[in-house]
């Protein structure tokens, strides 16, 4: 009768535990996914792509919405000799992240990024791409002008005025233009000199008869003299 009793206290006691595990099982399970921490789930650049000029920004792309406050997020851009590449602090909008880039690179490129996840804890991450760079220019040939020979200046002389002869046409004309002016000058003059001859002419004449009466008039007032002859 004790067998009768053990085995269904026995039976009970597995059936208890296994409904025991399976709900533990169920809680872990249920909890597990509430727990698990964000992670990336792309990038613009991709990781290990090769581009052929470093773009303008970086884009992280995350399973989640991160925390967007100031200083929880940090990228850090650097080409193959160590030189950043960030320009500005990277934006967050839900659970996208932009980095803008600055600068030219050529060569291995490496991103690492920090960020906080949904449930508070910190992830972090590390990828690559490789930036070609432009093609080297090609050079090309310069071709050297040839000098070309300068004509020597020409001297041109400058010409002389000549004087021009007075055609007798126009010499008569202006002989005939002044010949009146001159004929009437010598009338003129004549008239003068006809007239200058006469003033003085008689100016002589009534000094001579001046002269003739002073003479007489003192002869007559003379005692003893004797009168002047009849002519």
């Amino acid at each position: 009768m004790s067998h009768t009793l053990h085995k269904p206290l026995a039976a009970r006691a597995g059936i208890l535990l296994a409904a025991l595990l399976a709900a533990l099982g169920l809680v872990l399970g249920a909890a597990s996914p509430a727990q698990a921490h964000d992670e990336l789930v792309g990038s613009d650049p991709a990781a290990d792509t090769s581009l052929d000029a470093l773009p303008a920004q970086l884009t992280l792309t995350f399973s989640a919405e991160i925390a967007d406050d100031e200083g929880a997020s940090v990228v850090e851009v650097t080409d193959a000799a160590g030189t950043a590449l960030t320009d500005d602090p990277p934006v967050v909008r839900d659970n996208v992240l932009t980095q803008p880039l600055a600068g030219e690179a050529s060569g291995a490129v490496t991103v690492l990024w920090k960020v906080v996840s949904s449930d508070g804890h910190p992830i972090s991450g590390e990828f690559s791409f490789t930036v070609a760079g432009a093609p080297a220019p090609t050079p090309t040939e310069t071709t050297t002008p040839t000098p070309t020979e300068t004509a020597a200046p020409v001297e041109t002389e400058t010409p002389t005025a000549t004087p021009t002869a007075i055609a007798p046409d126009e010499a008569d004309s202006t002989f005939g233009d002044v010949w009146p002016w001159v004929l009437f000058g010598l009338l003129a003059a004549g008239v003068a000199g006809a007239v200058l001859y006469l003033v003085l002419s008689r100016a002589r004449r009534d000094r001579d008869l001046d002269e003739a009466r002073r003479g007489a008039a003192g002869t007559a007032s003379r005692p003893g003299s004797e009168p002047p002859a009849d002519q």
